[in-house]
């Protein structure tokens, strides 16, 4: 078997408290430098990560935040040379699995074809609320050449910075964009059937369900309107719809009831329709949120089109 690549690691969080040192303590040993970047925390992380080892990155908070640009800042502080190396991206509220970088970095040394790898992320306590169960279910994706990863990944240094690394300006999102840019130049994407992070999401009220959705609206159109012409179609579908079900229909229904409420409830029983059929497939309580999530998915791709209509930059919409 070819032997495992040089890997360094970058973990990005804040006011992380607890679940950061989890996320370092499961670093130390497996990686040669671990890079962590502070979006402002003032609950000591700083000292903490410095305590634990890593070297810190402390962002100018008097710039707009995004995960996209401490990622980048996490790249820079590593320096210049790419040559034979990897990174493993971490968000700060993650554990990282004891089997998961050497059985990633021999695959990647096995597929040169292939710029990123990554596994199975896993909810921590998926039973505390049924935001943390949707959520344990979203990362559930299939197995094997994939189209995008999400913020924990194994990626190759080289490829990484010629595609000049992540698009700053993205409040959501960017992992997909930047894939998207990886594999226009010929590289590949890999999911593996393997344990790769535990993640802690917190999730435990409507609220933050709810702002999370909207912002995976947000995402939705920027990466639509970034990358949604042939042959990419970048989160097409999943504007569209997000504005269907979340904003067309209940105008439609809305007006329905002023002019024909016989009509209305004819629009209506759509909904009732939709969700029989995404029962059958997901069970009821998936499919209720999936239907839900489509007002809130719709408010995300308004707020962006708005927005850049406006010519202004949409600030972090954060759930935690």
């Amino acid at each position: 078997m070819t032997a495992p690549l040089p890997i360094d690691a970058i973990v990005i969080g804040r006011n992380e408290g607890a679940r950061l040192l989890a996320c370092l303590d499961s670093l130390k040993g497996q990686v040669h430098r671990i890079i962590y970047v502070d979006s402002g925390s003032t609950d000591g992380s700083v000292a903490a990560a410095q305590a634990r080892g890593a070297e810190v990155v402390e962002l100018d908070m008097s710039r707009p935040f995004t995960a996209a640009r401490a990622r980048n800042a996490g790249l820079a502080h590593l320096g210049e040379t790419t040559e034979g190396r990897l990174v493993q991206f971490v968000d700060g509220d993650c554990v990282l699995a004891a089997e998961w970088l050497p059985q990633a970095a021999a695959f990647l040394a096995q597929h040169p074809d292939v710029a990123i790898v990554c596994g199975r992320r896993r909810e921590r306590a998926p039973e505390e609320s049924v935001y943390n169960r949707l959520c344990d279910r979203e990362w559930d994706t299939p197995i094997g050449e994939a189209r995008a990863c999400g913020g924990d990944a194994l990626m190759r240094r080289g490829p990484l910075q010629d595609a000049g690394g992540y698009r700053e300006t993205l409040i959501a999102g960017e992992e997909p964009e930047l894939c998207v840019r990886l594999r226009q130049a010929g590289w590949k994407i890999w999911r593996l059937d393997l344990e790769m992070t535990l993640h802690d999401a917190q999730m435990l009220h409507f609220s933050q369900w709810w702002k999370r959705t909207r912002r995976a609206g947000h995402a939705f159109a920027e990466g639509a309107f970034l990358h949604g012409a042939p042959p990419e179609r970048h989160w097409v579908k999943e504007t569209r719809r997000a504005l269907l079900w979340g904003a067309v229909l209940p105008l439609m229904t809305a007006a329905a009831l002023l002019a024909a409420p016989m009509f209305a409830g004819s629009i209506a029983l759509l909904y009732l329709l939709q969700f029989l059929r995404l029962s059958r497939r997901m069970g009821g309580t998936a499919a209720f949120y999936s239907i839900v999530g489509k007002f809130a998915e719709a408010l995300g791709v308004l707020e962006f089109h708005i927005n850049r209509l406006r010519g202004n930059q949409r600030t972090l919409i954060e759930y935690k």
